[in-house]
């Protein structure tokens, strides 16, 4: 008896000992125990690397440029007898296995630039809207409001058949457009944080508007802005996806998984292989970023222990 007692008195006295996890370290625990967002992120890291080292692959290994034609040999089926035409040829004789290294590099940087310009506008204005409130939120309700009651899709469609972006303006303008969603739920969070007792004590020993909204109120809401972005940079791939398709986005000779998709189309009874790959690595990057997005929500959510 007096054993059990001097083990449960030290096992209360380690664990009252014992530090407790900051919400950083209890998600990288819990992530590195969720085998599926594990895999998700590896293969999206593999999707970028391969489409970052599209130079390298393309000068060592398949010794053929993205834009190389070769009318000889026009839809070729996929062979290993020559790596340059591992996944086949297209109507001119490209290498689809190269140019969907490049097509990679082209879809994948549009994502993830248009992220990071939906984030920095997003975050910004949804910190002011809601920490200043007033006159500033009924502007950006009005704005926001207006902007949302307009289909994106058709937006992205006027816009592209106007200006007919490249790569670069096409970036911006996705990024441009989609910042509403993280805009609003920023603002939403800013309300709930601004009277809480560490912004009134901030606000009390003299700290400026921006240092409150920047240094007490953002860092409060960052984790669960970063599932937002993961969840947004799928959805900015898949609009870049659907424009190119439709031919309004990225077009050719620059590959993007998009239109070598649309190219792929108008020969499919013939080709049939040349529309599965740049279709699955669209389908492996979206699920990829969806799968990420739900490991770190429940990860950085506190609610959800153990």
């Amino acid at each position: 008896m007096a054993t059990t007692t001097a083990t449960l008195r030290g096992t209360v006295a380690d664990t009252l000992v014992r530090p407790s996890r900051s919400l950083w370290s209890n998600a990288w625990w819990k992530l590195r125990h969720d085998r599926l967002t594990i895999a998700a992120f590896c293969m999206l890291a593999l999707l970028v690397a391969l489409s970052l080292a599209a130079d390298l692959f393309a000068d060592n290994v398949f010794n053929y440029s993205f834009s190389r034609q070769d009318l000889l040999h026009t839809y070729e089926k996929p062979t290993f007898s020559n790596l340059a035409y591992l996944l086949g040829t297209d109507e001119i004789g490209r290498s689809q296995v190269v140019r969907l290294l490049y097509g990679g590099r082209v879809s994948l940087g549009v994502g993830f630039v248009a992220a990071l310009v939906n984030l920095t506008i997003g975050v910004t204005v949804g910190l002011a809207a809601g920490y200043f409130r007033g006159l500033v939120d009924d502007v950006f309700t009005l704005f926001v409001t207006t902007l949302n009651s307009i289909p994106t899709l058709f937006l992205l469609l006027i816009i592209a058949a106007i200006w007919q972006p490249g790569p670069f303006t096409l970036t911006v303008v996705i990024g441009a457009l989609f910042w509403t969603g993280i805009s609003l739920f920023t603002r939403g969070q800013t309300f709930a944080l601004r009277e809480r007792e560490f912004v009134v004590a901030a606000k009390t020993i003299g700290a400026r508007d921006r240092r409150i909204m920047f240094r007490h109120i953002l860092p409060n809401i960052l984790p669960l802005i970063f599932v937002l972005a993961a969840i947004d940079i799928g959805a900015i791939i898949l609009a870049e996806s659907a424009l190119s398709f439709l031919g309004l986005g990225i077009l050719p000779p620059t590959p993007s998984w998009g239109n070598m998709l649309t190219g792929a189309t108008q020969y499919f009874v013939r080709a049939p292989f040349l529309v599965y790959p740049p279709g699955v690595m669209i389908f492996l990057t979206v699920l990829s970023l969806y799968l990420i997005g739900d490991g770190l929500r429940d990860a950085l959510d506190p609610r959800i222990r153990g």
